[in-house]
């Protein structure tokens, strides 16, 4: 028995029990229950149960000699019929499925918009700053907002040192919450401080329409970043920083 014709047969719907007796069936001719038995290192009972299975599928019969029964492996061409069976299945199957496929779509939006979350590795955090002028772009809604903490600045525009002056040229604006010192206004941007005395804050984030992403550094002080899309995820950090930003109105600070 070699394991290419174990895996073929396993692909088929035989497990390593019916594919072992019935590949010692091929070798070996008629056999009883128990020379099978011995031959496969199983009990008599569980050959038993698998001889059975193998009768159901056409591949394997029987005949009685004396006052036993002999098993015998049936032309290996059968074993076409056994995928046949299983396409004629999955066919009608698929036919069944595709009247309830309307209902079970109806439960499925009615359980709301599901979160779809996306991680980026380090290498990968540009894709995130293309993302916000595609989403704001394709959305209409020119201005997105971010918490900018002081510790992650210098990680987030590495790979894309022009994106301030794309965003510019696109006419997009964006609001900054600065955590901790620092930070530059650049054009079509408006910003205001928190203070953060111990670099506490150490999570950029970022929300435009329709996704909220999270930049964070990982154990090897490397930046990953995920990006959750789903509008009631945005909505509701679009009113925490708006009521926040409110808030600071009259506490601005220089950089």
């Amino acid at each position: 028995m070699t394991v290419m014709e174990l895996d073929l047969l396993k692909k088929i719907g035989f497990n390593d029990k019916t594919a072992k007796i019935y590949l010692a069936l091929l070798s070996l001719g008629p056999s009883s229950v128990r020379n099978l038995a011995d031959f496969c290192g199983l009990n008599r009972g569980t050959t038993y149960d698998n001889l059975k299975w193998l009768q159901e599928k056409g591949v394997v019969n029987y005949y009685q000699k004396d006052t036993k029964q002999c098993f015998v492996a049936e032309d290996p061409e059968k074993l076409h019929k056994i995928i046949e069976d299983q396409k004629s299945e999955l066919s009608d199957t698929d036919r069944k499925l595709e009247k309830v496929i309307p209902e079970m779509q109806a439960l499925y939006n009615a359980g709301g918009q599901r979160p779809v979350a996306r991680y980026y590795e380090k290498n990968e955090i540009k894709e995130i700053l293309e993302d916000i002028l595609e989403a704001c772009e394709n959305s209409g809604e020119l201005e997105y907002r971010i918490y900018s903490p002081e510790s992650m600045r210098e990680y987030l525009y590495k790979d894309f040192e022009t994106f301030s002056d794309v965003r510019i040229a696109k006419g997009i604006k964006v609001k900054a919450i600065a955590i901790g010192k620092g930070g530059e206004i650049r054009g079509l941007d408006e910003r205001k401080w928190i203070e953060d005395k111990n670099q506490s804050a150490p999570t950029y984030i970022l929300i435009y329409p329709g996704k909220t992403a999270y930049i964070s550094l990982d154990n090897n002080n490397q930046p990953i970043g995920v990006v959750i899309e789903n509008q009631g995820v945005f909505q509701t950090q679009k009113v925490i920083f708006d009521e926040l930003w409110n808030r600071l109105e009259f506490r601005v600070q220089s950089s």
